[in-house]
């Protein structure tokens, strides 16, 4: 998602600006592209070195779809030559100028000059950034203002949508996507930053407003030596070269960590008293189509309401999502009283415990959690509205930390009453494989558990739907907010929603 009109800068002022090396001569560039395929013309193409294969090696091809100067390093710049378009090299790796580079050429992030910047809001953590995000957004859109949405289920200007495939695009695409929101007077802007987004430079060049910790559980391992690595990962937003201030939930003991480290104002939140936490959500009435809370702060007040979702996490999420705006500068008593004519949070959240059975046969809700602490949230609060049996379908990606799937499979064991192993993304694995791993922790925490597998996932939905009585629950979690499926590596299209109603139609539930 580009802007449509973007002005042309002299490809030397970047030069200067940013010390590249090179004879950047009279052109002049309107874009830039980190992947030769998305390359339009009058781009600047990055060549970056990759795990597998260095950029520059599609620079040629890049150049053939428009780019007029290319940005790398050394090695890149050997693999370039005859290109016929300037060639520009950095001191280290291309992708810590991204950001910052990508921010000058869109004007936007750091070089916003519209004199009218957008509010801007960030949220990091293991689980939660997605729902934390949409709740900003929906809180935002009663309160009047126009905004922008970048999270792991979708990037969103305004009314217009895309799937997404990464939690934080590459910061060359998020500085265009910043672009296009101004276009479309966007006056608030809420990004999902992954782990992977601070470590890889891919939220340079922007400045939060208001950035947000949810909590840090066990993921990402593969990249990661450990916990320890992973927490300083997510640490970096909290500097002020990255945000003003800062919101922090102490449910989690890397919260407390998380505060010690920041570097910029930071207050706390968290659910329940006994935390010592400067905003406190506590949990009303839970049903099956709602969940109510109650977020206060000692000197803003507080205020009560539902969201459209269950499970005391969402809550949670939703009550942090009030503290950050709070924290931004908007009055708490302006969200009681859009909150209160509305009749809640009107939020709408793909793929996080959404519901897609109808009044009879058993609950179905599909979900995109795919960690430990992810299973044991959803699981607890599906428990807590169900009468009758928790069946849970489920899998691990493959080509991902592999370290978690026992850990998931103990989770899932623990929460059900039936589990039902089935392939997500298999990648390049043998998902024989992947299931063994989930299956070995689910029977390490109940030797005696009711597991089934059921690899292709349209025939594990139909079994769980078979095997489901009145007043049981389903829980299909993974993949909820993707269209397709990653089998050795082709993207085949797939939808949670649309095979589980399938199901549910074939059973006469629908």
């Amino acid at each position: 998602m580009r802007p449509h009109v973007t002005p042309s800068i002299p490809l030397a002022d970047l030069a200067a600006r940013f010390g590249l090396h090179g004879e950047p001569g009279l052109t002049t560039v309107s874009g830039i592209s980190m992947a030769s395929a998305e390359v339009q013309t009058g781009d600047l193409y990055l060549g970056v070195p990759g795990a597998n294969v260095h950029g520059a090696s599609f620079a040629a091809d890049a150049v053939a779809r428009g780019a007029v100067a290319v940005v790398t390093d050394a090695t890149g710049a050997a693999m370039t030559a005859g290109l016929g378009v300037p060639v520009l090299t950095t001191e280290g790796t291309p992708r810590a100028v991204a950001g910052t580079l990508a921010a000058a050429v869109y004007r936007t992030g750091v070089f916003d000059d519209s004199g009218r910047p957008p509010l801007t809001l960030g949220v990091t953590g293991t689980n939660g950034k997605t729902s934390t995000a949409h709740m900003l957004d929906a809180l935002l859109r009663q309160l009047g203002r126009r905004t922008g949405l970048s999270s792991t289920a979708e990037r969103r200007v305004g009314t217009e949508a895309v799937v997404s495939h990464l939690t934080t695009p590459e910061a060359t695409e998020l500085h265009a996507l910043l672009a296009r929101m101004r276009e479309a007077s966007v006056d608030s802007v809420i990004i999902e930053v992954s782990a992977h987004a601070l470590s890889r430079h891919r939220i340079d060049g922007v400045m939060f407003d208001v950035a947000a910790f949810t909590n840090l559980s066990h993921d990402h391992l593969d990249d990661y030596a450990d916990m320890a690595a992973y927490l300083e990962a997510k640490a970096a937003l909290f500097v002020p070269e990255r945000a003003r201030r800062a919101v922090v939930n102490l449910d989690s003991d890397a919260g407390r960590l998380i505060v010690a480290r920041s570097g910029i104002p930071t207050t706390t939140i968290a659910t329940g008293p006994g935390h010592g936490s400067d905003w406190v959500v506590t949990i009303g009435a839970e049903r099956p189509s709602y969940t109510e809370f109650t977020v206060s702060h000692r000197e803003h007040g507080s205020v009560t309401t539902r969201i459209p979702l269950i499970g005391r996490h969402m809550a949670s999420n939703a009550g942090l999502a009030v503290a950050m705006l709070v924290e931004s500068g908007i009055a708490l008593h302006d969200i009681v009283d859009v909150v209160a004519n509305d009749g809640g949070i009107l939020v709408d959240l793909p793929g996080r415990l959404v519901r897609v059975s109808g009044e009879r046969g058993p609950t179905v809700y599909v979900d995109s959690g795919h960690t430990p602490d992810a299973f044991a949230k959803s699981l607890q609060a599906i428990r807590a509205v169900t009468t009758g049996r928790v069946i849970m379908v489920t899998g691990a990606d493959g080509g991902r930390d592999a370290t978690k799937r026992n850990p998931m499979g103990h989770e899932a064991m623990r929460g059900s009453d039936l589990l039902i192993l089935t392939d997500h993304h298999v990648r390049f694995e043998d998902p024989d494989e992947i299931r063994r791993a989930l299956r070995e922790g689910a029977l390490e925490e109940r030797p005696d558990g009711d597991v089934l597998e059921v690899g292709d996932p349209e025939e594990a939905i139909r079994t769980a739907v078979s095997l489901a009585r009145e007043g049981d629950t389903i829980l299909w979690s993974g993949l909820a907010s993707q269209d397709y499926r990653d089998v050795e590596g082709v993207e085949r299209p797939f939808s949670v929603v649309d095979v589980t109603r399938a199901a549910l139609r074939e059973n006469g539930y629908l």
